[in-house]
């Protein structure tokens, strides 16, 4: 290891924090979440992402480096010049809704016990913040380089990623590029990821005059609320449990109508494990005292086989490849849609199945209950853990925090499956304990500790000078 480049490293990360807790906080403030009906020639995924972008390369500038706008698409700042063989770094300013349970404006960034809390802060724009500062430092220091960096800024991550399969389109892949946007030490693989919309026959004279629940397909829902009618011999059914409140609101013929709130316990639908979808619990209520017409049961039956089963064997899905994780499974919305019941579906699945064969599965399982039509399905990607890219970045990680770690594989879905040469890089550790009040990436509270952030600023400044002694062929 080499102590003087890690005090110098030291010092500008003790200089600058003031200013990286101000950065990220400027990012937190804009509500980035994609609105297409509201899109434009100059906001191609909406005036939220698109203001996001303009904030997030106005502090470069202020750092001093240069940038780049790609049409309102994505952008970035780069040290070193504009060379078409570059290394990169990519981190998305998009954000998914803010969803339920928070306890103060999810876009104002707080801080608790040494925690960051805020929309974004976690996923993705602090570590946004923390690479543009990497390149500021390379700067600042007058490094000589190999290859020009870039740190790319990206607007729609959360929704599609046309924003990277645009650049890609436009502008020349990186050499190797590494995505702050997953866990540590390093992700070399990333499970495939397939989503589907599941809808009802169109149902007469439903009991369900009203669902909802979830605000992204790739998020597990703390909330979900319904209006049913209730036959009045059930009426003294409707009690409150700890999962769900049930008010009346409205008597109607031969009954009532009551208003339904559950609550659960938000997450990221490719990590399931600790999470409490507030769906199911809505579903299960419903179901539970026959408040469901024929036509509704049928297919919240069908529904209710990805939430009692994240792991898809109650939908037959259920795969291990022995390389990843198994397969999970989750619904993350529900609604009524032309008087149909709608759920979204999202798995991460492993190398032994399609998204083809999860489709067909699905059918069969639903039997006639179910329309399903598929959407995403992007498969699997696998980077050997033992190439000269992944050495170096893990060389840095372990430089700075004295682990012995490995590579590992993870269900999420980054930037980096889209890149011809790329990983997923940091910033979380899972395996380090968190309080309680620090809630998950696309969950209420989302939060994100100050002194891992800086951490991670050390490991990707030494792990971008690794890579620039590389030989790229």
């Amino acid at each position: 290891m080499d102590e003087r480049l890690m005090q110098n490293i030291n010092e500008f990360i003790e200089k600058e924090k003031e200013n990286i807790r101000r950065d990220i906080a400027r990012l937190v403030a804009v509500n980035s979440v994609e609105d297409m009906s509201a899109a434009a020639a100059d906001a191609p995924f909406g005036p939220g992402p698109k203001k996001a972008l303009d904030e997030g390369l106005a502090v470069a500038r202020e750092l001093g480096l240069e940038t780049r706008n790609c049409e309102n698409r994505i952008g970035y700042a780069y040290v070193g010049g504009e060379g078409d063989n570059y290394l990169a770094t990519i981190t998305h300013l998009d954000i998914v809704g803010a969803g339920e349970g928070w306890l103060a404006d999810p876009f104002v960034m707080r801080e608790r016990e040494g925690y960051l809390i805020g929309r974004g802060v976690m996923d993705d724009k602090g570590p946004s913040v923390i690479c543009l500062y990497a390149l500021k430092y390379l700067k600042e220091q007058g490094i000589p380089l190999r290859y020009p960096v870039r740190a790319l800024l990206g607007a729609n991550e959360e929704t599609g990623m046309g924003d990277l399969s645009y650049y890609l389109e436009h502008y020349p892949a990186p050499l190797f590029c590494f995505s702050p946007d997953a866990d540590f030490p390093l992700i070399n693989g990333e499970k495939g990821i397939y989503h589907a919309r599941m809808s009802s026959l169109p149902i007469e004279n439903g009991n369900l005059r009203f669902i909802k629940g979830g605000f992204a397909p790739n998020a597990i829902p703390e909330k979900a609320e319904a209006d049913v009618f209730v036959p009045a011999e059930k009426e003294a059914l409707m009690v409150k449990t700890p999962e769900v409140e049930a008010v009346k609101t409205g008597d109607e013929e031969g009954g009532s109508i009551w208003h339904l709130r559950a609550f659960g316990k938000g997450g990221h639908a490719a990590m399931p494990a600790g999470t409490v979808n507030a769906i199911g619990l809505l579903l299960h209520y419903v179901t539970d005292r026959g408040l469901a017409s024929n036509e509704e049961a049928a297919f919240i039956e069908f529904a209710l086989k990805a939430h009692d089963a994240t792991d898809g064997s109650l939908l037959g899905i259920a795969r291990d490849d022995g390389r990843f994780k198994p397969l999970t499974a989750v619904s993350g919305m529900i609604f009524l849609e032309n008087s149909c019941l709608v759920t979204t579906l999202d798995c991460r699945y492993p190398t032994n199945i399609t998204g083809e064969e999860i489709t067909e599965i699905l059918e069969k399982t639903a039997g006639g209950a179910a329309v399903i039509r598929a959407g995403l399905a992007a498969p699997p990607f696998w980077k050997d853990p033992d190439s000269p890219e992944i050495e170096a970045c893990m060389k840095a990680y372990r430089e700075v925090t004295g682990e012995d770690a490995k590579p590992f594989s993870i269900g999420g879905g980054t930037y980096a499956r889209h890149f011809p040469n790329a990983v997923a890089f940091g910033p979380e550790h899972q395996g380090r304990p968190r309080p309680a009040f620090a809630g998950s990436i696309h969950g209420a509270e989302e939060a994100a500790s100050e002194a891992e952030l800086l951490e991670s600023l050390k490991i990707y400044i030494l792990a971008l000078l690794g890579l620039e002694q590389l030989d790229f062929a």
